[in-house]
């Protein structure tokens, strides 16, 4: 058998790929994992008293935009660097954009608050509580992502295992915020990204084995 005839047996029986195989895959993880750390917070932590009202304030919405605006740019990356070839490129610089613009936001909240109350803005009422919490709900959706992306190709494996970190973090942070009473851009600004960062780490260190292919 020469070499164009193992070609044409091995290519005879191989049915099409959808196109969005890769993004449907990575999305049934996802949220599978959501689903989850959704269940997590419902029976955990719950929903905290006020949401019907607190979802129409500004802060409420400012957390939901800047998880959401983090989880779309990690997926986006994740997505992308499940294939072979794929760059980090511009996906890890797009998340600059949210942070630069809490951080903005933050300072600005400082700057027009008393001296005295720059302890209570930053702190709120539970940073090891926010920590914590998001830590735990992101595991779910960590794994859900892991199990789907086992199927794939990345070669970039460290960086695949940080965006998938990044935005299980993110997700879980969102998930969170149904729960989270504090209000202050400098609380959201310093420890929600504090969490998903390290949620990023984590995945850069603990995903690459399962990775690997």
């Amino acid at each position: 058998m020469n070499t164009d005839e193992l070609i044409k047996r091995l290519s005879s029986d191989v049915s099409p790929v959808s196109p969005w195989a890769l993004e449907k895959r990575m999305l049934v993880g996802g949220a599978s994992g959501v689903f989850v750390s959704a269940a997590i917070v419902i029976l955990w932590l719950g929903f905290r008293p006020d949401l019907e009202t607190a979802a129409i304030t500004s802060a409420f919405l400012i957390k939901m935009a800047y998880t959401g605006a983090l989880a779309v740019c990690a997926i986006a990356a994740s997505v992308h660097l499940m294939r072979p070839d794929a760059r980090p490129a511009v996906w890890f610089v797009l998340p600059a954009i949210p942070v630069v613009l809490l951080g903005a936001l933050a300072m600005t909240e400082l700057a027009g608050a008393p001296r005295e109350a720059w302890g209570s803005l930053a702190l709120g009422h539970g940073v090891a509580a926010c920590i914590v919490s998001i830590s735990i709900i992101s595991v779910p959706v960590f794994f859900g992502l892991l199990a789907a992306a086992r199927r794939l190709a990345p070669t970039r494996l460290r960086a695949a295992g940080a965006a998938i970190g990044f935005a299980s973090g993110s997700l879980a942070a969102g998930l969170y915020a149904l729960h989270c009473i504090e209000s202050s851009a400098s609380f959201i600004f310093l420890w929600y990204s504090l969490a998903i960062a390290l949620a990023a780490a984590v995945g850069a260190i603990v995903a690459p084995p399962f990775l690997r292919w």
